[in-house]
């Protein structure tokens, strides 16, 4: 089985993951994988699924439209590449949450500084809804830190970073974070 990647955009509503997942069984796929979320009203997904080396991949597609273009659903098709088992870094999970005014440039403040000091963002969550009332805008980015970071560089520079955005900054290990939130 080859491993195939679908893409899912438009106007939220329900049934749309049924949708995908009833065409991609009808098909013979397996889903593996699914991030799927809604952003105002926008519904975006990505399926990873195993799909029979007998099925084509334009058929599936071609199944996909069928069903979703009506819908006002656009897909994307693509093929997983297959990457060489690597030795993956020794990294350790933290969250950064940030409050603040809304304003262009907050986006890409934060995600260089994380390029910079070559920290991978596993997931990221920013909702800006109140103008300049700080407590509405909130950014929520779950990184990996590689252990060869200085951590101390590292949380200097985000907190002046947050400094020169004019946001508030926090740095926490995940399982903090979680426990912190649980409550």
């Amino acid at each position: 089985m080859k491993k195939i990647i679908v893409t899912v955009l438009g106007w939220d509503r329900p049934g749309i993951v049924a949708a995908v997942a009833r065409t991609l069984y009808d098909f013979g796929c397996n889903i593996e994988d699914i991030s799927q979320t809604i952003l105002q009203t926008e519904f975006a997904a990505i399926f990873i699924a195993a799909m029979p080396d007998e099925t084509k991949r334009e058929e599936l597609r071609a199944g996909l439209e069928d069903r979703l273009h009506p819908m006002g659903l656009e897909v994307h098709l693509k093929d997983l590449r297959a990457v060489e088992a690597e030795t993956p870094l020794e990294a350790e999970p933290f969250v950064i949450t940030t409050i603040g005014p809304d304003r262009q440039g907050l986006v890409s403040g934060v995600t260089e500084l994380l390029a910079e000091f070559k920290i991978n963002i596993a997931q990221l969550k920013a909702a800006f809804r109140g103008g300049d009332d700080p407590y509405r805008n909130i950014m929520i980015y779950e990184i990996d830190i590689p252990s060869a970071v200085d951590r101390q560089a590292f949380r200097d520079g985000l907190y002046q970073r947050g400094r020169e955005l004019g946001i508030e900054v926090s740095l926490q290990h995940r399982d903090i974070f979680e426990q912190i939130y649980r409550i």
